[in-house]
């Protein structure tokens, strides 16, 4: 690990002017340290955020939830409001890591952990996310981790957050605080980005801009569910995985909300799969077009193929659940 100065602000305003002048904020630390240790990620400055006071979970005037930055993951996850609500979110953080790590991670930096793929890790490794331009080594390396959809020739790793994906299905909003102007409320749809051709840029957040809370609207209409597919039971990141929310009446799909982990760089919305199951009877038709319009554009790189089929399964075994 290479050295740094560290500094602990007690204000808002402080922690803003330390971002601004190229502070790396860090909170519980789970991801950023063993990226130092590794040297992957080396900041010059270490901005501690933990002294702020943003930990409560609050009731909106509109009967949504406004979770704070700092709320650990364990207390989220065991959240009345959250587990009575939302329990989708309270399922898939419980799936997401262990006692002791969701007892240090926050709200806030679970949105920005970086990813598992293995050249990323590997500073030996080509990696256009961890050095621009210099290739990338899960294509036509080992991928079988790696993305199927939204991918681009620079870039198919995977976002890694079970919170995330729960959260894209529930339409939450980042809120956030900005140095020397106003903050701003982003939609998670359009917080993070898709590789492209600059990988490395993984959500819209500018500089020194810091999330402040994570805002959840009221709960959609009718079951919800999170469901993760991994290679062990115990702590590991999703092959695939489904947060899902689906509304049944007279036997007839009448809303969902499908979102996905593990087969993209972003948790992953599907507006196509929602459309083709919304108006029909819930039933395998309906059930199979949702599938197919989820993975119409999907792509494999050798050792991932699997994914595309076992996205389809997964999907599909998670609607019979909702709508029995």
């Amino acid at each position: 690990m290479k050295p740094f100065d560290y500094v602990r602000p007690d204000t808002v305003e402080g922690v803003l002017a330390a971002g601004a002048a190229g502070g790396r904020y860090i909170a519980g630390g789970t991801n950023l340290i063993d990226l130092m240790k590794l040297q992957v990620e080396t900041p010059g400055t270490l901005v501690d955020i933990a002294g702020l006071t943003m930990r409560d979970v609050a009731t909106l005037r509109d009967g949504g939830l406004s979770v704070g930055a700092l709320v650990p993951n364990a207390d989220l996850a065991a959240h009345p409001s959250i587990r009575d609500s939302y329990p989708m979110l309270s399922r898939a953080l419980l799936a997401g890591a262990s006692a002791q790590l969701r007892n240090m991670a926050s709200a806030g930096g679970n949105l920005l952990q970086r990813t598992r793929c293995y050249y990323f890790y590997e500073t030996a490794a080509a990696c256009n996310k961890r050095t621009p331009g210099s290739g990338c080594a899960a294509i036509g390396g080992f991928n079988r981790i790696h993305a199927v959809l939204g991918t681009s020739d620079k870039c198919i790793a995977t976002h890694p957050s079970d919170m995330a994906v729960a959260l894209r299905a529930l339409d939450a909003t980042v809120v956030t605080a900005r140095p020397h102007q106003d903050g701003r409320r982003i939609p998670l749809g359009d917080f993070y980005r898709l590789p492209g051709d600059t990988p490395e840029i993984e959500t819209v957040l500018e500089p020194g801009e810091l999330i402040i809370a994570v805002d959840l609207p009221p709960p959609p209409p009718g079951r919800q569910l999170y469901r993760k597919v991994r290679d062990r039971a115990s702590y590991a990141f999703a092959l695939v995985s489904v947060a899902a929310a689906v509304a049944v009446k007279d036997g007839v799909v009448t809303s969902a909300r499908l979102a996905f982990g593990g087969l993209a760089p972003m948790p992953w919305r599907s507006a196509e799969a929602e459309a083709a199951l919304v108006g029909r009877p819930a039933g395998t038709a309906a059930f199979e077009a949702a599938a197919d319009a989820l993975l119409a554009g999907a792509h494999g790189h050798g050792h991932n193929d699997f994914k595309i089929v076992l996205a389809r399964r997964t999907l599909i075994a998670c609607l019979r659940d909702l709508t029995a």
